[in-house]
């Protein structure tokens, strides 16, 4: 198992930037794929980004592309979401996920029923 917890969140002005954390405890950090998900209120849960295993490969959701990076450090057992360039439409509460499912292919990535474990979420706030 693996537990997870967000920080980062917080209030930036548009066109801003903020780097999320999720921070990872178990010692099979490295054989989860990982996701950050979005939830805004009255809207569905989005994946905005997601890497693989092998910490190289990355996608992302098009809203973000060219203003969000996500990034993992086995070494701290952490994934990271580079956020720059912050949007009116980027707020919401920003969820880490980890998958155990070594069969994922392509958009498995950015469904969230192929998460097993999430943190709490950690609230991003953007000021016109």
């Amino acid at each position: 198992q693996v537990q997870l917890v967000e920080s980062g969140g917080g209030l930036v002005q548009a066109g801003g930037s903020l780097r999320l954390s999720c921070a990872a405890s178990g010692r099979t950090f490295s054989s989860y794929a990982m996701g950050w998900f979005r939830q805004a209120p009255g809207k569905e849960r989005e994946c905005v980004a997601a890497i693989r295993r092998n910490g190289v490969t990355t996608s992302y959701v098009d809203s973000v592309k060219g203003r969000f990076t996500i990034s993992r450090d086995k070494a701290k057992m952490t994934v990271y979401l580079h956020m720059n360039s912050l949007k009116s439409e980027d707020p919401a509460a920003y969820y880490c996920a980890a998958s155990s499912n070594v069969y994922l292919t392509g958009s498995d990535y950015s469904r969230q029923d192929r998460y097993d474990y999430w943190g709490p979420g950690t609230q991003v706030t953007v000021s016109s």
